[in-house]
């Protein structure tokens, strides 16, 4: 088996409703999808988690590489794309597009070994992933506090037991808001807060304090993410367990986090931290260090199922009778493509999600779907 093509598939939806985070205003979803073909054809599809044409163009550089490869050396091909490309970035685009043609890989290997990714990659502790509902952006031209009160209320009634909201427009503000929000859905329902780095240390210090005992599970990247300082002082000046590691790429950024104890909370994403091949060490990191870990995951269905896997071998640390269950992020913004693009769409049930079984990823893509929202 040989790989004959790498394709690229650059996803675009204009949003009628905008919405913002700390720095970011979103007026369209977009997705860079990566598909691998072998000589036997079998497809393998991955995904890239960041700005997508600039993924997607790494991604052509990076294809002539692996054209002709066994897609299943998926570590020497993973350390081969690195090598070449590391002089340039050692982070960023450069590991994000590996982790479309990683996950890729990984899929064709399972298709054609005939199992589910997860067990390639050690075993399922777990089958059935409690997840909770990212949303909570700024909208614009609303009213903030009244559109996130309902639109929190609104996930809770749907059998979410989590929410996660985002911050990082001021103090004051965001405290009066993570007040109405924790009014709105109740004391026993778990919220995460996400300043999308919007604060320095003072005001994310000053922030957690404010609202530390409306009973928040995290504070999510509070300050940009290569200040890891920054990251201890609010650590050390406020009681909310911190996470971050969306946008901290490959294992080197998880190791420096870690050995300075940076966060409470690791959160790779699959998509962005270099593919299985990066994760699995990732989480032998974390694990040996004693540091909990929660993946980020923001994409399509691609995305989705990919990071069910990662969830499925996370390992109980510490092992016990009730363990821990690390939540999976669930997506709840508007996006038409997120789930059409797959055959069977990934759902929950009273906010629990099932890990696929099926060969590989275990998902089958609408191509019709891919061709009416690709650029």
């Amino acid at each position: 088996m040989k790989i004959v093509a790498v394709r690229t598939h650059v996803l675009r939806h204009t949003l009628d409703r905008q919405f913002q985070s700390a720095f970011s205003t979103f007026t369209d979803r977009w997705a860079c999808l990566v598909e691998v073909e072998c000589d036997d054809g079998t497809v393998g599809w991955g995904e890239c988690l960041g700005p997508s044409t600039a993924n997607a163009a790494v991604v052509q550089a990076m294809a002539p590489l692996i054209i002709g490869r066994d897609p299943l050396e998926i570590e020497p091909i993973w350390l081969e794309l690195y090598n070449q490309f590391r002089d340039q970035g050692q982070r960023g685009l450069t590991i994000t597009a590996i982790s479309g043609i990683d996950i890729a890989l990984w899929d064709i290997a399972g298709k054609h070994f005939g199992v589910p990714v997860h067990v390639l990659l050690g075993g399922a502790f777990r089958k059935r992933i409690p997840a909770y509902a990212t949303g909570g952006f700024r909208p614009l031209g609303e009213d903030r506090r009244a559109a996130l009160e309902a639109e929190t209320a609104g996930y809770i009634a749907e059998g979410f037991s989590a929410t996660k909201i985002k911050i990082g427009f001021g103090v004051e503000e965001d405290a009066e808001v993570i007040a109405a929000v924790r009014a709105a859905i109740g004391p026993d329902a778990q919220l995460m807060i996400d300043a999308n780095h919007g604060y320095d240390a003072i005001e994310a210090v000053a922030l957690g304090n404010r609202v530390a005992d409306l009973g928040i599970d995290w504070f999510e990247e509070p300050v940009t993410p290569e200040l890891l300082d920054s990251y201890c002082d609010v650590k050390a000046g406020q009681p909310i367990p911190v996470a971050a590691g969306e946008t901290w790429h490959g294992r080197w950024a998880f190791a420096e986090a870690i050995a300075k104890r940076a966060v409470d909370i690791l959160q790779p994403d699959v998509c962005g931290c270099g593919g299985f091949t990066e994760m699995k060490k990732i989480i032998s990191m974390a694990e040996v260090a004693g540091v909990r870990l929660v993946p980020h995951v923001w994409g399509t269905a691609v995305q989705i199922a990919a990071s069910l896997h990662v969830h499925a071998i996370l390992p109980p640390s510490p092992p016990r009778h009730e363990r821990y269950q690390p939540q999976l992020e669930f997506d709840r913004t508007h996006n038409p493509y997120r789930q059409a693009i797959i055959t069977k769409p990934i759902e929950h049930v009273e906010g629990v999600v099932a890990v696929p079984e099926g060969p590989g990823l275990g998902i089958e893509i609408n191509r019709g779907m891919i061709e009416k929202y690709s650029v």
